[in-house]
Parts: C-alpha cells; structure tokens; sequence
C-alpha cells in the first residue's frame, strides 16, 4: 500500500492559492488551478464552506499520495503481450470477488492471458481474497477512485490485445474467454459481450438478441487494444457504474466499430450488489444523473442507432 493517502503538500498549496482566487474573484486562475490539481491526481469539489478534494486518476504518473506512480503509467501504446486481459475490480463485497475468481480458476481460459485486479480502496484484506503468491497483477489505490477511474487504471496497465472487463457479480462457470474472443475475428468489431441493448430513439433502451447492438453491457465486456487507443477509457466523470458502457460504446461505434453481443456464454449473473446494496433513492439519483450524461453526449446521435425509429 502507499505509505500515505492525504494529499501531497504541493497539491494542498494549489488548493490554497485557488481559494485565494476565487476569494479574488479571478476565475480563469482558479479554472487553470484546478486543472493542475487534476493533473496531480486530484479532484476539487467545493461547497458552501471549505473546498474538499477527492482521487482523481491522473493523465500521466505523478506523486498522488494514494497510488504507486509506476502503477499510474500507461502501456496501451506498447505491443500486447498476451492474447487476453481480463480485469475485475475489488471494492466490496468480498464473497462476491471470490466467487468470480474461483470460477476463473476452475474455468482457465484456453488462451495466453492475465488477471488484472484494480484493488479500489477495498473494503477487505484483500490477501484473504487473492494469495501473495498469485500470478495476477494487482494495482492498488488506498483512496476510493469513481468507477470509470478505477477501470480506466485496469485497461493503462493491460497487455491484451483484448481486455475483458469483468464485474464481480458474474460467475465463470465454463471458458468463456475463448468463444467471447471468436467475435474479434472480424476486424471491425471493436467490443464485444455476454450482454447487449438496443434502442429506437437513444433513451430507451432493451435487451438486445445475439448479434450487432447499439451497446455492450459492462458485466461482461470486451475490447479490442486499438479500439481501446482510439477513446482512450470511459469518461472519468462517470463514478457510478450505470450507464457508462452506453458512453462508452457509442464513443467507440462513433470511432467507427462495431459492437457485438455474443450468445450462451459460460456466465452466471448474480445480484449486483453495487447497485442493490444502495439506497433506492440514491441509485436513482446516481443513475439519473449519469444517464443525462449519456445524453448530453449522444442524445442528439441518432445516427449512431442501428434500428432507429423516424417515426
């Protein structure tokens, strides 16, 4: 772990100078000091009283206080190394982590891969999870990162030429890697899963037969390491997890590739306790929220709709 998750002193000054800013009432040096408190890894947020700060992944490896710098360093512009990255995520939930590994243990992909787990902050030891001495390479944060942060930290370090995002309520129960993969053969096909939506207007969207979607859900989604060069990850303001696989599966259909659902493949899909162990209202409101994001991105986008509605 690292050895400290408080802000670095250096950041705190920033955070200092642009109150003075905003006490001055210049907002352009406040704005130009907030995108350097990002670029160190952080996130302002003020309020009514003092600005507090929150993780944010930074563009490049720098000193944040709640990460390894050399775990901050993207390799996406390197050649893979391995035919297949899968990668899960360790918040809570222990029982559930441990169910999707063991099914991936007992259910080895037939091809070279890796296991990536991005440790988010866990709310368990994850040594009680994952042993020492397990091939799987872990990055560690000691500060909770948003979900799309979290994942965009797993697909920097991946060595796949396809990496699969996995959520923990899935249960491998057979190898689904290697079937999930034949969907690449084409190469215009840029993401791929177990489950897919489709929609007529762009706001309401359902589940979609096997084949070509409008989107890929995030249970179980995989993309191709050039596609994934061309959007760079999921929009890093999405730190609830609902709906951010719609943006990010428009935003690689705009960049020209196609998104497929893949049929009966070897996955259990248990409660998702991310979004059930939360208070209704709150889940509404965080979905809510995300999904006018996904609007204001896309919604004016019917173009992008495979079986639009005109009437």
């Amino acid at each position: 772990m690292p050895p400290d998750n408080s802000p670095p002193a250096e950041v705190r000054a920033l955070v200092e100078q642009r109150a003075a800013a905003r006490e001055a009432r210049d907002w352009g040096r406040a704005d130009d000091l907030r995108d350097e408190i990002a670029a160190r890894g952080w996130e302002v947020q003020d309020g009514s009283g003092r600005s507090k700060l929150r993780p944010l992944l930074p563009p490049e490896p720098v000193a944040t206080g709640y990460a390894e710098p050399d775990d901050l360093a993207s390799i996406l512009g390197e050649p893979a190394e391995v035919r297949a990255s899968i990668q899960v995520v360790a918040e809570d939930h222990a029982d559930d982590l441990r169910r999707l590994l063991a099914g991936l243990h007992a259910h080895a992909p037939a091809v070279d891969h890796e296991l990536v787990v991005v440790a988010n902050d866990p709310s368990f030891s994850l040594a009680e999870v994952v042993a020492d001495d397990s091939p799987a390479t872990v990055l560690r944060t000691s500060r909770r990162l948003g979900w799309a942060d979290a994942r965009n930290l797993g697909l920097r370090r991946s060595r796949g030429s396809i990496t699969v995002l996995l959520d923990t309520s899935i249960e491998p129960v057979g190898d689904f890697v290697t079937p999930l993969l034949a969907a690449f053969e084409d190469p215009g096909v840029g993401l791929a899963g177990g489950w897919g939506v489709t929609s007529g207007d762009g706001r309401q969207f359902e589940d979609a037969p096997p084949g070509e979607v409008d989107a890929v859900e995030g249970y179980c989604l995989a993309v191709r390491r050039e596609a994934l060069r061309a959007v760079a990850g999921f929009d890093r303001r999405f730190r609830f997890y609902r709906n951010a696989d719609l943006d990010f599966s428009f935003a690689l259909r705009d960049a020209g590739w196609r998104a497929m659902r893949v049929p009966d493949l070897p996955l259990v899909q248990h409660e998702h306790r991310g979004y059930t162990a939360l208070p209704e209202a709150e889940r509404d409101r965080l979905s809510k929220r995300n999904f006018y994001r996904f609007l204001d991105h896309w919604g004016d986008r019917r173009d992008l709709l495979l079986h639009r509605d005109d009437a």
